[in-house]
């Protein structure tokens, strides 16, 4: 055998091993297009989470969220188009997600502004307000907490129900529901139990449309 060809036979050996290697990393890798099991079917709603949205709508997309995430922020808007563009189909459900730094109270916050009928302005100041809020992906619960003074909540109920075992439990509800659906960035959307394929705008409503048209 010349020297010409062995080199030829250890490339294509060489070849075949790295498309080996990249078949096996692939398969071992998580894939969002694999059906959800029963028991990430039963952590993707919580019975009393905020809703935008008739709750008969068939279609429900679940947001798993971080009030401090610049990008859930940006989203914001384009979850209300989707209500609005398929009045009466679809709803979203909003779960926590408080990945950043403090923003474990800063939910808490929310969801006490949930218990009178406020969450839905409430995550609106917020997000205008991000950068009143957090500082270097930190959020800071007090600075959040004077924004949402704005609203017309009854102050003592408000520190009352933020201190609450209620929403406690709620807030960690949402946290092992995300673990359990291996929430790890924000935001993360799953639509009739189905998670997004890939990231995106264009994604999500091919998603949406999907879901409409096997359910209506």
């Amino acid at each position: 055998m010349n020297k010409k060809t062995l080199f030829i036979g250890t490339a294509f050996m060489l070849v075949l091993a790295f498309a080996a290697a990249v078949t096996l990393f692939q398969n071992q890798q998580p894939t969002k297009n694999t059906a959800l099991t029963t028991q990430q079917m039963s952590a993707l709603e919580r019975g009393n989470a905020p809703i935008k949205g008739p709750r008969y709508a068939k279609v429900t997309i679940v947001e798993f969220f971080d009030p401090a995430c610049k990008t859930c922020a940006n989203f914001h808007s384009y979850m209300n188009d989707l209500v609005k563009k398929y009045p009466g189909k679809v709803k979203v459900l909003m779960r926590y997600a408080p990945l950043h730094q403090g923003s474990d109270q800063v939910v808490k916050l929310l969801e006490a502004a949930h218990l009178q009928g406020q969450f839905w302005p409430a995550l609106e100041l917020l997000f205008a307000n991000q950068n009143a809020w957090t500082s270097n992906h930190v959020s800071q619960p007090d600075q959040a907490q004077s924004i949402l003074a704005q609203l017309p909540l009854k102050p003592e109920q408000f520190i009352a129900d933020f201190n609450s075992k209620d929403v406690e439990n709620a807030v960690t509800k949402d946290i092992k529901d995300g673990q359990t659906l291996n929430v790890r960035a924000t935001p993360e959307f799953f639509v009739n139990g189905k998670p997004m394929p890939s990231f995106g705008y264009e994604q999500l409503n091919q998603l949406v449309e999907q879901a409409i048209a096997e359910v209506y």
